[in-house]
């Protein structure tokens, strides 16, 4: 299918590697061109270069890339002085870290606020109406299915993103809606990312289980018996940047090989 985007400037954020990734490689195989933005120069780099040859083979998109914290004023400056106007917005932003409540003081929800609610709103304030201008925009929030389905130690997670899903509920059915721009949320669960690894990991250290036990245990309570791919993400996400999802908007697609138990 051809998704119509061809030709496209798209901002995906936290795309070094990962879920972000994955929607930048379908982007660039659709023809979209990309800046893709993450802190790790490195690793962004050699994301770029990789981005870079699959664009060779087929689809010839232009590849950017700035290393910046997307979550700052002076990261999103650093984005806007290389491409200011986008047709395409990704937002993600690394999770804040898991544990109980009681721990949390002030400054820690802030960050947590400020990288996972408000910096997503300030690149949508920063880009919506250029494409409400040109009569096409499309804008994805990677969030979380634990928006879904709440988990106890993602509290800082739960709050930050539900806020976020409450803003984008109500801008998503603004005039906006009928100038071409669509605005969703799209909700991860368990996919195989290094930070799936990660959070694995440690909890292997403070059980003594195995890792691999661990995700054994955690593929059974998901129906599709196994973790997704950032491969499969990205076709998500570059379904709802379509032209053909024009009529989808202030949803919030949930991704999570059927573990979500209820009906809405």
């Amino acid at each position: 299918m051809d998704l119509g985007i061809a030709g496209r400037w798209a901002l995906v954020c936290g795309a070094s590697k990962g879920l972000g990734l994955g929607c930048a490689q379908a982007l660039v195989r659709e023809g979209v061109n990309v800046l893709i933005v993450a802190r790790g120069a490195e690793v962004l780099e050699a994301a770029a270069m990789q981005l870079i040859a699959d664009s060779a083979g087929s689809t010839y998109a232009s590849v950017l890339f700035c290393a910046a914290d997307i979550t700052t004023p002076e990261g999103r400056a650093a984005v806007f002085a290389i491409r200011s106007d986008f047709d395409i917005v990704v937002t993600n932003a690394g999770g804040p870290p898991t544990g109980d409540f009681r721990s949390w003081d002030r400054d820690t929800w802030i960050k947590a606020v400020d990288a996972n609610m408000l910096t997503p709103i300030e690149l949508i304030k920063a880009t919506v109406d250029g494409m409400a201008a040109r009569g096409f925009g499309r804008i994805v929030n990677i969030t979380s299915s634990a928006v879904k389905s709440p988990i106890d130690v993602l509290g800082l997670s739960n709050g930050a993103r539900s806020g976020l899903t409450g803003f984008v509920a109500g801008v998503a059915r603004s005039p906006l809606a009928a100038q071409g721009v669509t605005i969703n949320n799209l909700l991860p669960g368990s996919f195989d990312t290094d930070r799936l690894r990660g959070n694995m990991q440690g909890a292997a250290t403070k059980s003594g289980q195995s890792v691999e036990a661990l995700a054994d245990v955690r593929r059974q309570d998901i129906p599709a018996q196994r973790f997704g791919t950032p491969e499969e993400f990205g076709a998500i996400c570059a379904f709802l940047c379509s032209t053909h999802a024009g009529y989808i908007t202030g949803q919030n697609v949930l991704a999570d090989g059927g573990a979500y138990p209820g009906t809405f």
